[in-house]
């Protein structure tokens, strides 16, 4: 069994800091939960910087899912932000091809 946190765009990453080492992983909103299709909020990737730096520097090994907003384009930011895992609904089930869309998610770096 695994745990996970989930924190919304306006939630700080430092509220974080005293369960991090208790959890596997934060899935980190970045649209305000409610419908699908929301454009991405383009300050969560300085919160997925500053997230990524204290589990590096506590030497975790927490895992960064990112929900809301996820496209094709701005996936390569939120990987070299520090995201392990995207959650990309809109992006896959309105592609014109969803299996390849997945498979275009899945190669990025």
């Amino acid at each position: 069994m695994k745990a996970g946190v989930a924190i919304n765009p306006h939630t700080p990453v430092g509220d974080l800091s005293d369960i991090l080492h208790d959890i596997d992983l934060v899935c980190m909103m970045s649209v305000n939960p409610g419908y699908g299709g929301q454009k991405f909020i383009p300050y969560t990737l300085e919160k997925i910087k500053q997230l990524r730096k204290m589990i590096d520097e506590r030497g975790l090994k927490v895992q960064i899912e990112i929900d809301g907003g996820v496209t094709v384009e701005n996936a390569p930011s939120i990987i070299a932000a520090g995201a392990d895992i995207l959650v990309a609904g809109n992006t896959v089930f309105k592609a014109t091809d969803p299996k390849a869309t997945i498979q275009q998610l899945k190669h990025l770096k």
